[in-house]
């Protein structure tokens, strides 16, 4: 009972940072038409970037130094590099490859390749007992960071105006456009909030495997792209049950199967779906 517990909440918080990668990841393609293969940047320079910060504050303060480097990143990489290239696919999707690989040299080339060890909040490091099992507390700190940025996008697409736009601009963004409203500013706006939700992702991801290092961002947004497939293009609701799903097959059959096999069924899994729903678990 205690490993099947162990096994549920640590799922739970790879989930999270699945999640937290795919939800800005999915609005930025199901708006924008945008299949951003530098997305997983955004995620290594807000890790990096708290790795940095934590030498002269809190590690909490740090995040949040974190969390800005990924939206100025993401803003950035809008405005110079993916706005001149809107309706033109194979050229967003050359540039975003060749962004994400020109990323990760200059990472190695400053920090170097090998992973440094990432500071940890001192509460985070113990364990707490759950029904006979000693869970890890940096579980409950992703899995609780995930819930909030899953509210906070919720209401922001539900209840905000800048949120009816994204929404009814993922359904149709010609209409939205032939309403006289400008789609770019929510372009840049989801960029932002990708940003900021992977840049986070970064820094739980250094707490939650103890280092960081510069293909970090990479390794995770391969599964990131599988949920978003999963859950559906553009869904927030969908990326977090694809993520809960894809997480929690990976932890158990790799813990019972071997490690890798929980790999093989992801991918099955996605194989599955995208028979069954081509469209998503959300879109179908």
């Amino acid at each position: 009972m205690s490993t099947i517990v162990l096994l549920t909440v640590t799922g739970l918080g790879l989930a999270a940072l699945y999640f937290l990668v795919a939800s800005g990841l999915s609005l930025v393609f199901g708006l924008a038409d945008v299949l951003n293969f530098a997305h997983g940047l955004f995620l290594s320079v807000g890790a990096y970037a708290t790795w940095w910060a934590a030498d002269f504050m809190p590690v909490e303060a740090a995040v949040l130094v974190g969390v800005a480097a990924g939206v100025v990143t993401a803003v950035l990489v809008e405005l110079v590099l993916i706005r001149p290239l809107y309706r033109r696919t194979i050229e967003q999707v050359l540039v975003t490859v060749g962004l994400s690989l020109a990323g990760v040299a200059l990472l190695q080339s400053v920090f170097g390749a090998d992973p440094r060890p990432f500071p940890r909040p001192g509460w985070a490091q113990g364990v707490v007992p759950v029904l006979g099992a000693r869970i890890p507390a940096d579980r409950f700190l992703l899995i609780g960071a995930a819930v909030l940025v899953f509210g906070a996008l919720t209401a922001f697409l539900r209840y905000t105006r800048y949120g009816l736009i994204v929404r009814a601009g993922v359904e149709n963004r010609e209409m939205v456009t032939a309403l006289g409203i400008d789609v770019r500013k929510a372009f840049t706006l989801v960029f932002a909030i990708g940003g900021a939700a992977a840049a986070l992702a970064g820094s739980l991801a250094g707490i939650y495997f103890t280092t960081v290092s510069p293909g970090t961002g990479g390794s995770l947004l391969i599964f990131a792209f599988i949920v978003v497939v999963i859950g559906g293009m553009g869904s927030v609701p969908g990326s977090a049950v694809a993520a809960i799903l894809v997480a929690l097959l990976q932890q158990f059959v790799n813990y019972y199967g071997g490690s890798g096999a929980g790999d093989v069924c992801v991918v099955a899994l996605l194989a599955v779906v995208l028979l069954w729903r081509p469209k998503g678990l959300a879109r179908a």
